[in-house]
C-alpha cells in the first residue's frame, strides 16, 4: 500500500492576486454567489495595501467561503486562511486550496507546523494578509456567540509586527447550521459583514509577553469580534465568555456528533444494566 502524498505548502508570489487565484474565483465566485449574497459593512477601514491579520467569529463550514469571497470580491485581496491539513487531501477542495494559497495546518502540531507558521509570518512579510477564526474552530457557545480564543492570531500579528482588525459576519448559520447537514442556500439570503476599527495591540507590542499578557490580548481581541456580533445580531451576548473545557467538551471535531455518540452509548449501557436486573 502506497502512502499518500505529503501536503505541499503553498508558494508565495510578490503579486497577490496571482493566475492561480483567478483560476480558484472563477470557479467558485458563481458558487457562492447562488449560495449567498455578501453584504459589507465598514469594508473601507481596511488597508487596500500592505499587511494585516484579519480575526472574526466561527460559526459554521460556510464562514470560509463568506470571508474568502469578502477579502477577493469586495477588497481586491488575496484571502489566505490557516486550514486544517486534512482538507489538502480531499478530491478538489485540496485542489482548490492549494490554487488558491491557503496554508495548511497539520494535526499533532510539531516540526510541520512551525513550517507553516513560518509560511504565515512570510506571506505578511511580503506584504499579505492572513486570516484566522481566533476560536480555532466552530463555536461551541449555545447561542452561537464567539466562545474563549486562541492566541495564534495574537503572536502572529505581534511576532510580525502587523494590524490587526476584527470582522464579525451573521447569516452564514441560515445556510448550514453548525455541524448540521441541513443545507439550505439561496442567492437572496444575506451574510452580513462588519469590520471593526484596528484593534489596539500597541501595549503587548515590543517586548517579549508573559503568559498573563498573552491571554489579555487574546481577550482583547475576542471582545471586539464580540462587540460587532453584537451589532450584526442586535443583542448582548452573555457576560461571561464561554469555554468549552468547563463544560467538559472537546475542544477539536464535531462535539454535536460527539454528544449523540456518547447518549447513544449511555442509554445502551442503561438499557443492558436493566435487562440484568429485572432477571
Amino acid at each position: 500500500m502506497s502512502k499518500a502524498k505529503p501536503t505541499k505548502l503553498p508558494k508565495i508570489f510578490k503579486r497577490e492576486r496571482t493566475p492561480r487565484l483567478h483560476i480558484v474565483a472563477w470557479i467558485l465566485l458563481p458558487i457562492v454567489r447562488l449560495m449567498f449574497k455578501v453584504v459589507p459593512h465598514g469594508h473601507e477601514k481596511l488597508p487596500k495595501k500592505g499587511a494585516y491579520v484579519l480575526v472574526g467569529n466561527h460559526v459554521t463550514n460556510v464562514d470560509p467561503l463568506a470571508v474568502a469571497y469578502f477579502g477577493y470580491y469586495i477588497l481586491r485581496r488575496a484571502p489566505h486562511f490557516l486550514a486544517k491539513e486534512s482538507l489538502f487531501r480531499v478530491p478538489f477542495v485540496g485542489f482548490v486550496l492549494r490554487m488558491g494559497g491557503q496554508i495548511p495546518v497539520f494535526r499533532g502540531g510539531g516540526a510541520k507546523n512551525d513550517d507553516s507558521l513560518r509560511l504565515a509570518h512570510k506571506f505578511l512579510k511580503a506584504g499579505h494578509t492572513i486570516n484566522i477564526f481566533p476560536e480555532g474552530t466552530l463555536t461551541r457557545e449555545p447561542d452561537l456567540w464567539p466562545m474563549r480564543g486562541k492566541s495564534g492570531a495574537v503572536r502572529l500579528a505581534l511576532e510580525t509586527d502587523v494590524p490587526v482588525y476584527a470582522i464579525a459576519h451573521w447569516g452564514a448559520e441560515k445556510i448550514l447550521p453548525r455541524y448540521g447537514s441541513k443545507f439550505r442556500p439561496g442567492f437572496w439570503k444575506h451574510v452580513d459583514i462588519l469590520v471593526g476599527d484596528e484593534i489596539d495591540l500597541s501595549p503587548y507590542r515590543g517586548h517579549h509577553l508573559s503568559a498573563s499578557e498573552l491571554t489579555e490580548a487574546t481577550e482583547l481581541v475576542m471582545t471586539k469580534i464580540t462587540e460587532l456580533v453584537e451589532q450584526l445580531r442586535g443583542e448582548k451576548a452573555p457576560a461571561v465568555r464561554y469555554n468549552p473545557a468547563h463544560s467538559g467538551q472537546s475542544v477539536t471535531g464535531n462535539f454535536v456528533k460527539a454528544e449523540k455518540a456518547a447518549a447513544a452509548q449511555a442509554a445502551k449501557a442503561a438499557a443492558v444494566d436493566a435487562k440484568k436486573a429485572s432477571k
